[in-house]
């Protein structure tokens, strides 16, 4: 892993309504945002969420790995440790250190099966680097 200091959220809860609340008031792009927030929830049974800048963050514990945000036009799934991410589908986008998204865009296809993929290795190596300490 590339980062040394874990970044660390408070206010993780097993399940924040508050999300559902978030998700819904998006409409069409927050059902495509609340289809793959669900599988960050359902990645392992220490996966916490919270609202953090404003989008819903999943947490393993209180270490962030993934998060869904709403654009104009478009859905970000974000991951926090993206930049070390295996990503044979090309799917990643951005520059920053440590950072990457993919974007997701009502009637166009995506491969499901890789950002499947690359959630739940976000979740493992969060997991890894928690137990870690």
């Amino acid at each position: 892993m590339m980062r040394t200091e874990l970044f660390r959220l408070n206010g993780t809860v097993e399940h924040d309504s508050a999300i559902d609340s978030w998700l819904q008031e998006r409409g069409v792009l927050g059902a495509i945002a609340g289809q793959w927030f669900e599988v960050m929830r359902k990645c392992g049974d220490e996966v916490r969420e919270v609202l953090h800048d404003g989008c819903p963050v999943a947490c393993v514990g209180d270490v962030p790995f993934c998060y869904v945000n709403v654009f104009k036009s478009h859905v970000n799934v974000g991951f926090y440790q993206g930049s070390s991410l295996p990503d044979r589908a090309g799917l990643l986008q951005g520059a920053g250190k440590f950072m990457r998204h993919v974007k997701l865009q009502p009637g166009v296809d995506i491969d499901a099966s890789a950002l499947r993929k690359l959630i739940e290795r976000a979740y493992s190596d969060a997991k890894e680097l928690v137990e870690r300490g």
